[in-house]
């Protein structure tokens, strides 16, 4: 059995004396797992960084086995992606992330996204916003994904801006006010037709929706513990985008 791709390194651990274990998104063949023969010498440690994209070669005598693969470089972002810490943590949350999914499976518009936000790790808002539409997309998925289209009780699609905590559907201004302490806020920019970017304040809500029935659904039902470096990401970039609106408010005063 052979095949080839490009794929996104998600994380790589030792495997006997000098190869190392490298766990791969692929486009067409998902997340992928494969023994790289000398994986641990200095020519080939810099390619084998999380957040690289690199060209695969997977080859095993049985579809079902562990197989090889053989690795060649295409963009070494590994460097840059360890500058500053909404990046390091925003790899590790991603790939986790993607071990909620069965291996094998393929999730083509998952490695296009995963691909675009590591590109983008550098703004604190475009990488919060991109991640969590990105957990929106895994919850989805999963077969737990929320309807942010229209109001759950009239309808409308307009005035969005609670979802109901039982259902995962957005609900009009109107609708919810009644129980408007049992709702969770739907943050402005994930709106239906959402024109303006997100705030720290619409960031926070934002990660506090998903991280909700992330644990309702995923982890609580598989006696997980939340991922810690989904907290260190959000507090990374809830922190780094605090400061730019700071700075944004000291030059327009």
């Amino acid at each position: 059995m052979q095949w080839q791709s490009e794929a996104i390194i998600l994380g790589v651990r030792r495997h006997g004396e000098s190869s190392v274990l490298v766990e791969v998104m692929t486009r067409d063949r998902g997340r992928h797992l494969g023994m790289v023969r000398g994986g641990r010498s200095r020519t080939m440690q810099p390619v084998l960084q999380p957040g690289n994209r690199v060209a695969v070669v997977w080859r095993a005598r049985l579809d079902e086995h562990l197989g090889e693969f053989r690795i060649e470089p295409v963009e070494l972002r590994a460097a840059r992606l360890m500058e500053t810490a909404t990046a390091v943590y925003g790899v590790q949350a991603m790939g986790a992330l993607l071990r909620l999914l069965p291996e094998r499976d393929p999730h083509p518009h998952l490695y296009d996204a995963l691909d675009v936000i590591l590109d983008h790790m550098g703004d604190p808002l475009d990488a919060g916003e991109l991640f969590v539409r990105f957990e929106l997309a895994v919850l989805n998925d999963l077969g737990y994904g929320l309807d942010l289209t229209e109001c759950a009780a009239t309808g409308r699609r307009d005035e969005l801006v609670y979802v109901s905590p039982k259902s995962g559907k957005a609900v009009s201004r109107d609708a919810g006010a009644p129980y408007a302490d049992r709702m969770l806020a739907l943050p402005p920019f994930l709106g239906q037709g959402a024109q303006k970017s997100a705030t720290r304040a619409g960031m926070a809500e934002a990660f506090r929706l998903t991280g909700f029935f992330l644990h309702r659904h995923v982890y609580e039902p598989r006696g997980m513990s939340e991922n810690s470096a989904r907290d260190g990401f959000v507090q990374a970039a809830l922190k780094a985008i605090g400061r730019m609106e700071e700075e944004r408010l000291r030059q327009a005063g």
